[in-house]
């Protein structure tokens, strides 16, 4: 059993920053691919960022240069540091982990930008 556990949302003002984390736990070890998504509503669910084993990064284009996905060494953690944030960015964020022909997703956090 693997187990995703996601921290960090919350309610800001556009140009906050917010960091959410996700800890995986159970019989994993170094996952594959880390990522983080996102859906707003009446929207389908997007990809945000992605990290990979060698830290290889890729990004949405909206959130280029204004999030950065991180994964400590040796551990099966994943942030999302959102800088910047904009009223656009205001949705559930979710985090997803593949590990050898698996596929996990953790419960959401809620992050709304609003003035």
């Amino acid at each position: 059993q693997v187990q995703l556990m996601e921290s960090g949302g919350g309610l800001v003002q556009p140009g906050d920053s917010l960091r959410l984390s996700c800890a995986a736990s159970g019989s994993i070890f170094s996952p594959n691919v880390m990522a983080w998504y996102r859906q707003a509503p009446g929207k389908e669910r997007e990809l945000v960022a992605t990290i990979s084993s060698t830290n290889y990064t890729n990004y949405e284009n909206s959130v280029k240069g204004r999030f950065t996905i991180s994964r400590p060494k040796a551990k099966n953690t994943v942030y999302l540091q959102m800088n910047s944030l904009k009223p656009e960015d205001t949705a559930v964020y979710y985090c997803n982990v593949q590990f050898r022909a698996s596929e996990f997703w953790g419960q959401g956090t809620q992050v709304t930008v609003s003035s």
